[in-house]
């Protein structure tokens, strides 16, 4: 009996012992590797973190250095400006600073007027962001902005397999219906016109002159059929001696509208004459007085003032026959008309 009882009783307390154990460690032991397992985690993440808020800090550091040189800069221009502003008011301006104030304000009377003649064809702040992305692409491929449109006509122009019944150079058409391009009943160019003729419509010129293998530049003079009040015409004695630039187109006196589109061509025709990128190129004036209505139809009778039929169209050709040679020493002709 007494042999009976000391055999269950360690029994019982070896069941109860492993109740205790997890993987082989007692349940204090596991508890202690859980919280270490813990604080290792926890002191990962308080590190990265702590890395970031260095980083942060880094680069708030940085920008605050940049805003202060940004910020030195803005109060050494301002003081420039009211330095400046003093002397303008005061008259007290050297020689140089004349000429800096000079030169900066016929930079910004320059840029307005061209952005007022960009907008005047349509162009948009989006556009020239547009326009600025472009030149971007166009760089990286060793195409310079102006050579861009021979560039993509050549293109175009192989994709279609060669010229073809469309393959006719483009009709620059000037409306100024919108535009004001001249004085009314006048030959004499607005300001904002010639500077276009200068610029952007000489460049189209020049391109399609290269795309086209062309010479020949025509400028045709068109109006509308409101009949002027001049009753006599000094174009027989004066048109030469504008065409040579000898006279003014001031001095050209229209009787006609037939007259008047032959003035205004040869006004536009002398500006185009001026501009070295053209100076290989014939440039022809002609008028097509009030015949030809926009879309190249004929008139049948409009009477009154139509603005959308004012215009200047340019077109561009090669050279169909030799020019034929004048003796300048012969005799002047007796025919009269």
């Amino acid at each position: 009996m007494v042999a009976g009882g000391s055999d269950s009783t360690p029994k019982l307390e070896h069941k109860g012992y492993n109740r205790g154990l997890i993987l082989g460690l007692t349940m204090a032991e596991s508890m202690l590797l859980l919280v270490f397992c813990l604080l290792l985690v926890a002191a990962a993440l308080i590190s990265a973190e702590r890395s970031k808020r260095y980083e942060v800090e880094r680069k708030l550091e940085k920008a605050e250095q940049q805003v202060a040189v940004l910020e030195k800069k803005r109060a050494e221009q301002a003081a420039e400006i009211v330095l400046l502003q003093s002397k303008v008011v005061s008259g007290d301006l050297s020689a140089a600073d004349k000429a800096v104030v000079d030169k900066q304000w016929r930079e910004l009377v320059l840029a307005k007027e061209t952005l007022d003649s960009m907008a005047d064809q349509g162009a948009t702040t989006a556009d020239l962001q547009s326009l600025s992305k472009l030149a971007s692409v166009l760089k990286e491929h060793g195409v310079s902005l102006a050579a861009a449109p021979d560039e993509v006509n050549r293109l175009l122009a192989g994709n279609a397999g060669g010229k073809g019944a469309h393959d006719w150079p483009p009709i620059i058409n000037l409306d100024d219906a919108k535009k004001n391009y001249f004085q009314s009943g006048s030959a004499e160019l607005t300001g904002t016109f010639s500077q276009l003729l200068s610029t952007t419509i000489t460049d189209e010129i020049a391109s399609n002159l290269s795309l086209y293998g062309a010479n020949i530049v025509e400028v045709i003079g068109h109006t509308d059929e409101q009949p002027l009040a001049r009753e006599k015409s000094n174009l027989d004695d004066t048109i030469i001696g504008a065409m040579d630039g000898k006279l003014p187109v001031s001095a050209l006196l229209p009787a006609d509208n037939a007259g008047l589109g032959l003035a205004r061509a040869i006004a536009v025709a002398n500006v185009l004459k001026a501009n070295p990128k053209l100076k290989d190129a014939t440039i022809l004036p002609m008028s097509a007085a009030q015949l030809i209505l926009p879309g190249d139809t004929v008139t049948s009778g409009q009477r009154g003032a139509v603005e959308a039929r004012r215009r200047i169209e340019i077109r561009v050709r090669g050279r169909t026959a030799p020019v034929a040679v004048i003796n300048a020493g012969a005799a002047p002709s007796t025919n009269t008309q």
